[in-house]
Formats: structure tokens, sequence, C-alpha cells
């Protein structure tokens, strides 16, 4: 990547004419502040800002935001206050410059404690304003592409620990794959070293034994379609190195990976999506297991398209993504894509999705609310807010996305609300009866049956509920019973 002010204006005049000048402003004041400052590499500090800015031009970032990330270390690392920055750049430039500015030594002396405090800080910052997320993503991008300057091994580790278990998945709970897989990659490459070279050459490899392979099967499908007046581009996409070591985790070998080689089909209207479907279907075989509509149930950053793996010729796994021009730029771009076009009301429409649209934002309020101290609000995150979820429906097909992997039956009746938990009785999963320690599995439609007259809670559901709001609930339920004199030994079930 060129890391030049130049390149930087003509990333943003691409979108963006109006805030030249007051990005060029903001690039003179960090220089000046960051003068004879100097990075682990030996290049002057500056260029990591830029760099910085640089990213979030990638992906049509607005003017204050750009600013805030050529200005998010002068604080931090410099004497300059927040008034400084307000009175040179305005009250959200400082907002956003704060909101990625770590807690100091000061303040926390121990490492651990400092690290979750200010890990709590960031992610909070969403209350605020989402971009101060985006800002700390592309700073950690940008870090991690330097990270082999950092020379203790140990530290570089560290450092990919945490953006996997972080960084990446913040990426894409946004929606910013591309983002989400440069840190996945750059992580592997120093956790694992020799895989990272093993499947990185095995990636290249097979990018150039199926090149001529791509090309006819894209020039085909666009046949196909055009045959049957479907206008359409095909775009391809070839997994990422961190993404097939992930998949070789369960699967034979690269063949067996049925997205490894993903076609793009960029559609005019939803209606083409599905008509594309079938021609598909009709020129290759498909494997339905692979099937997912994304177009009627969005995932929860708001990515849509329809995905079909087939066989293609010489029984390579081939998946298809039917999209739409707007369903590719939201996969593209995620949350960011209302900057586009629209300078000066993109993040308000942006804050505005996040608070009412992603659950994502919702489970980091109810962690918040949970959390006692911050080494609990860091487990939370973790262990629940950007676990894998499961998705299930309710009985009148109202969709409940935020349930980790492995949630119970009594996780789901407290989902919905903590007295249907407490009045728990019996449980319907597609018409069936099951058990309160029924481990729920996507697609479910989950009916909990209510009695005024149910024993209630008891101890054994804390072992048997996963998440922190069923456990809380539980407690809650049980103390009460407890303060009233009341037996706490009825079965479960």
């Amino acid at each position: 990547m060129e890391v030049s002010l130049d390149y930087l204006l003509s990333a943003v005049s691409k979108y963006n004419l109006k805030g030249l000048e007051k990005i060029t402003k903001a690039y003179n004041y960090a220089f000046e502040k960051h003068y004879n400052q100097y990075r682990e590499s030996g290049d002057p500090y500056i260029t990591h800002p830029l760099a910085v800015a640089i990213i979030l031009a990638n992906i049509n970032a607005d003017t204050d935001t750009i600013c805030a990330g050529l200005l998010h270390d002068v604080i931090e690392d410099t004497p300059t206050t927040k008034e400084d920055i307000e009175a040179e750049f305005g009250k959200t430039v400082a907002t956003l410059v704060m909101g990625v500015t770590n807690l100091t030594r000061a303040s926390i002396n121990d490492k651990i404690s400092l690290s979750n405090a200010n890990l709590r800080k960031l992610i909070l910052g969403v209350n605020k304003d989402v971009r101060i997320l985006i800002i700390k993503l592309a700073d950690r991008l940008h870090n991690m592409m330097t990270l082999q300057y950092k020379k203790d091994p140990e530290k570089q580790k560290k450092k990919s620990v945490e953006t996997l278990g972080i960084y990446v998945p913040i990426a894409e709970n946004l929606g910013l794959y591309n983002i989400k897989t440069d840190l996945e990659d750059k992580c592997f490459m120093f956790l694992m070293p020799d895989k990272y070279q093993k499947h990185s050459e095995m990636r290249d490899k097979y990018d150039k034994l199926t090149t001529e392979f791509v090309e006819e099967v894209s020039n085909r499908i666009n046949k196909v379609l055009l045959a049957s007046d479907i206008p359409n581009t095909v775009k391809f996409r070839l997994k990422s190195v961190y993404g097939i070591f992930k998949s070789l985790l369960s699967k034979g070998s690269i063949e067996d990976i049925h997205d490894l080689l993903a076609f793009k089909i960029i559609l005019d209207d939803i209606d083409a999506c599905y008509l594309s479907l079938r021609h598909i279907h009709e020129e290759y075989k498909p494997l339905t297991k692979y099937f997912k509509d994304y177009i009627a149930l969005p995932k929860p950053n708001h990515y849509q398209a329809l995905h079909t793996t087939v066989v293609g010729p010489e029984n390579y796994l081939l998946q298809m993504q039917m999209k739409t021009a707007q369903m590719e730029k939201v996969a593209q771009y995620g949350i960011t894509d209302f900057w586009h076009g629209d300078d000066s009301s993109g993040a308000k429409h942006m804050q505005e999705a996040l608070e009412n649209e992603y659950p994502f934002y919702q489970s980091i309020l109810e962690a918040n609310k949970m959390a006692e101290n911050n080494q609990e609000f860091v487990d939370l995150i973790k262990g629940e807010v950007f676990a894998e979820k499961v998705q299930v429906f309710t009985m009148d097909g109202t969709l409940i996305d935020d349930l980790v992997k492995g949630a119970t039956a009594i996780d789901f009746a407290y989902r919905i609300h903590s007295e249907i938990g407490d009045n728990m009785a019996a449980v319907i999963v597609n018409g069936t009866s099951v058990g309160l320690d029924y481990t729920l599995k996507d697609g479910d439609q989950v009916r909990i049956v209510t009695d005024s007259n149910a024993p209630g809670p008891t101890k054994e559901w804390l072992s048997i509920a996963k998440t922190a709001r069923a456990r809380k609930k539980i407690r809650e339920y049980l103390n009460k019973q407890k303060r009233n004199g009341q037996s706490l030994t009825r079965s479960p079930w």
C-alpha cells in the first residue's frame, strides 16, 4: 500500500471533494505533533496515522472520520488535549479521537486490568459513535501489517491472539469482511508461520491451476443467464489462507471445501436472484445441504445473498452467490455502506442502523449491564457476544439470532422474557416435546409452554443454561425463593 498524502487525497477525491482541505489540515497537524517520533520499523511515525487514514478512505469514510484517523494518536502520544483537537477540528473529530485513545498507566497500574479497561472503553464507544470502532479496526489492521518490526515473537503472538479474539469479530459483526479476512491472515502468519506458509502456497497453487477453469465457468454462467434474458455480472473469489486452514480442520482435502471457489453473480433485482438459482441448478447439480437463503433471512450484519454449492466441470465444488448490486456493496463495505455518496448524513444513518437493526449493539449493552467489572465484560464479549450464533424461531416466526451455539431451551425462554423462563413448564420444538436441556439447532421453531404453577428454576438449571442472561435470571429467582424460605430442591423438569 502506497503511504503518502497525495495517495490519500487521491483516494478521497474519488468520492468526496469538499473534505480535502480539512483532511490536509489534519495531516499537517499530525505531522507537526509526531515530528521526530519514529516507529519500530524506523519509519517516521506519521506513516502510521497516514496509513490508517488511507485504509479508511478505501471504505469511503467521511471527512471527520479520516481526520480522526490522522489524529488518532496525538492525544495518547503527545501533549495535545481533547480541547486542542476540538478547537482546531470540531467536537465530532475530538470525540472520535478520544474514543480510540487508550487509558493511561497513571489511572490503572496493572497491565491486565488496564487492557480490560481499554477494551471496555473502546467497545462501549459504539454508544457514542460506531466510527470509533471502525477507526480502531483500521488502526489495528495497519499495526498487524507492520507487526514484523516488533522483534519479540511473544509480543507478536499476544497481539495476534487479541486481534483474533476481539477485532476480527468486531469486523465481522459490522460486515467489514475485507478487513476481517486481512486481519485473520495476518494473525495466522504470526501465530503459525509454518502452517501459514504451507496453506499460502497451497492457495497460490490452486489459484494458478484454476485460472482458465474459473474463466470458463464465469463465461458459462453469464451465457446461460443471458439466454434467459437475465443480465448479470460474474465475479470470482478464492477463499482466504486462514479460511482454507480452518476449513481443512474438518475436511479431508482442499477439494472438499464447498466454498473454496465462489462465483458472485450480480443481478438486477431479487426476482432475478431466485430465477438465476433455478437456471444454475439446471446447469450444475446442486448439493442441497449447503443451500442458504440469506435474502429471506439476512445475517445479523445485514449480509444478503442466495448461496448454493454445485458440482461443476471436473467435479470441482463451486459456490454460487446470487445477489443484487446493493447486496454486493453491503458485502464489500458492511455498515460503512451508509457513507456512500452522502458525507453529511451517512454517519447519522449508520449509527441509527446499528442501534436499531444490529443485534451486536444490543448484546454489547446487555453485557455491560451484566458485567460487574471489566474482566467480566471482556469475558462476556468473547464468550457470548462474539461467539458463533444459532438461528431459531418463535412460534409466530420471529427470528432469534443472538443466542450462542450450544444454547438450550432454558436460554431461549429467558431470551424471550424472564417471566417465561421462571414459569416454564414444557418445551415444544418443531412440534415435538423436548426436555429443558435441549440444545437448539439452526432452523428450530420453539414454543415455551408456561404455567403459573410450574415448579420454577432450580440450581440444576444453572449448569444447563449457557448464557449469562439466563444464569443471572435464574440466580435472581433462586435468591428470591431463598429469602422467602422456599425449597430449592425440586426437579428441573
